[in-house]
């Protein structure tokens, strides 16, 4: 592949703001197409683990962004009584990894990645569809409402129904249902204090954990036919989870109906054949959808952006270094989403049993099935000093 000058990025979401700053930081001339109106993200959190962490540190952001975020890890994994399952603590995960597991708005990453930029590098209103792929003698070409654009790389950051991802391989079977379905919510909580915790039912599972800013994220998850809605999904919501142990009634009462989010589930069952198709490249979920069960989507997302940056001009670089390790994740994480959304009540006893019997161990042991994953190291070195270890918070 010929030397990379000129990129376009498709998407304007967490992979491809992260895939355009490394690629604007290492000289080339990025045009980031968005086709919502602004960059701004649905109301909800994401959890940033230290690999994807260390990815930031590339770009020079990884201390920025652990500064703006809060901590997570001391709470656990609880039972809708409110019995503790297994606890967990924030000083051990960072130990093991090499530094902090964080929560913070998607808003406030997506800003600070955005910032990174010119301000004429993003178009937002920006519907684009792939017109050629290009190959070794010629540039791509995307078609945008204002003309074609040329590129020497493409760069496909379109989500879960990925319009690019079906062009370059159409026979491949796209993104399946999950089984489920989430809800999200960012919101204040008046005067209610409680630890980060995950909790696991029947078909269905609760996460509280607080924001640095004293809001709450809230989320949840349950079996469902796809495309099934209620009325009212803050109503849905506590008549499934009402009764369930302090505080979750707390944070069902501080909600309105329009602060919750409900999406459906999908991920890529049926791994692609590879990442790249001439000049264009896929990354995130438009490359590997994974059931958010492992907290790794968006980590991912910005993995797969600092890889592709250093591997930009030898694609096949980056589909050997990335199709491998997220195949990997995604199937765990549906194994664990098999495991933790399960209906049946004698392998929750099961489960919950195994999961209190690992605890006793130690938090070190729990975090063993993170192994591989947050412990994961970026190709080149940070572009800016930065502070990478476990630190004090």
């Amino acid at each position: 592949m010929t030397q990379i000058r000129r990129v376009v990025v498709i998407g304007g979401g967490i992979g491809g703001l992260t895939a355009a700053a490394a690629l604007h930081l290492s000289g080339r001339q990025v045009t980031v197409l968005e086709r919502a109106r602004s960059l701004a993200p649905v109301g909800a959190a994401i959890s940033l683990a230290p690999n994807s962490l260390r990815a930031l540190d590339v770009i020079g952001l990884g201390d920025e962004i652990r500064d703006l975020a809060a901590w997570t890890g001391d709470g656990g994994l609880r039972t809708p009584g409110g019995r503790w399952l297994s606890r967990s603590s924030a000083a051990a995960a960072a130990e093991r990894f090499g530094g902090p597991l964080v929560l913070l708005h998607r808003a406030t990453l997506i800003n600070s990645l955005a910032a990174l930029l010119p301000p004429d590098a993003i178009r937002t209103a920006a519907g684009s569809t792939l017109a050629d792929p290009g190959d070794a003698r010629r540039p791509a070409r995307v078609r945008t409402p204002d003309g074609e654009l040329e590129a020497d790389l493409v760069v496909a950051a379109d989500g879960v129904r990925s319009a690019v991802r079906a062009t370059l391989f159409p026979d491949h079977p796209g993104a399946v249902y999950s089984g489920f379905t989430t809800w999200r919510a960012v919101i204040p909580v008046p005067a209610t204090e409680f630890a980060s915790h995950e909790t696991w039912g029947r078909g269905r599972l609760w996460g509280t954990h607080p924001l640095k800013d004293g809001r709450v994220y809230a989320y949840a998850a349950a079996l469902a036919p796809a495309g099934e809605r209620a009325p009212d999904e803050r109503a849905e919501l506590v008549r499934r989870y009402g009764d369930w142990h302090d505080p979750i009634p707390a944070v069902l009462a501080a909600a309105r109906p329009e602060d919750v989010l409900r999406h459906d589930v999908h991920h890529i069952a049926e791994p692609l054949p590879a990442f790249h198709r001439g000049r264009v490249a896929l990354l995130g979920d438009a490359a590997h959808a994974m059931p958010p069960t492992l907290g790794q989507g968006g980590n991912q997302a910005i993995e797969d952006a600092v890889v592709l940056a250093h591997h930009a001009d030898d694609l096949a670089a980056y589909t050997a270094a990335r199709l491998p390790r997220t195949t990997a994740i995604a199937r765990q994480a549906v194994r664990i989403g098999r495991l933790n959304m399960t209906p049946n009540r004698a392998l929750m006893a099961v489960r919950d049993s195994a999961i209190a019997a690992l605890s006793l161990a130690g938090p070190a042991l729990f975090l063993r099935g993170f192994d591989g994953i947050a412990d994961w190291r970026p190709p080149q070195p940070p572009y800016a000093s930065v502070v990478s270890g476990a630190g004090e918070r």
